[in-house]
């Protein structure tokens, strides 16, 4: 029998592991800029986050799809050009990612990024060799469905019970809601404590440093009941 909570650890990346937000919300305006469209409120924007590319930018121009489009590609643009440098992994990241790997933990990727982004994160942080598995929103479905999630379980052969979701938007929180696995929110990123609120959140923490505290806490309280 285990002697704690979760096997498997699943995070978000950017806003969880990636300090990346403010990069994401000056892409876009800058898409905006380049099409000639209004620009939305970096709110609001921070609100798409966490959602597959082409679905938040429907968000932004629901009843013109052609502008949708001709943004998200403009957004592409900019990203690889301008933007995709400039985001770092948090400074407690890769301890943390350590961390986890010499305890044993299975540890895996859930992303609204593509593919070919994720890639070209992994290529540049060096953070690749941390993960067991991954999933991106351009080859499942996108958050807050529980595809991304059932998938890597399924990979991994982990219960549902046995994997822990960190994500800082709530629609991570909902994609671990709806898959049934528990999680952890994180105020790092797009979304302030209060709209984390309402998932069920095992803890809402200020940023992946404290993720490991938080675990051993939870183990020792495990193991002891």
């Amino acid at each position: 029998m285990s002697r704690r909570p979760y096997e498997l650890i699943i995070f978000d990346w950017d806003g969880t592991l990636v300090d990346s937000i403010a990069a994401i919300v000056d892409c876009t305006l800058a898409a905006c800029r380049t099409i000639a469209v209004q620009e939305p409120p970096r709110e609001r924007i921070a609100e798409a986050i966490g959602l597959g590319l082409d679905e938040s930018m429907r968000r932004f121009f629901p009843d013109t799809p052609v502008d949708a489009r001709r943004l998200a590609e403009a957004y592409r643009q900019h990203w690889v050009q301008e933007f995709h440098a400039t985001s770092q992994p948090f400074a407690a990241s890769q301890g943390v990612l350590e961390e986890l790997a010499a305890a044993d933990y299975l540890l895996a990727v859930a992303t609204a990024k593509s593919r070919r982004g994720l890639r070209r994160d992994f290529e540049r942080t060096g953070l690749e060799s941390y993960f067991h598995a991954s999933r991106t929103a351009d080859e499942t479905l996108s958050k807050p469905h529980p595809l991304m999630v059932e998938e890597i379980l399924d990979e991994l052969g982990v219960q549902a019970s046995a994997a822990l979701l960190v994500g800082d938007t709530p629609h991570d929180l909902g994609m671990a809601e709806n898959a049934g696995v528990d999680a952890v929110g994180l105020t790092s990123g797009a979304a302030p404590e209060a709209a984390l609120r309402g998932y069920g959140a095992q803890a809402i923490l200020a940023g992946v440093a404290e993720l490991p505290g938080w675990l051993r806490e939870r183990s020792a309280r495990y193991a002891a009941s």
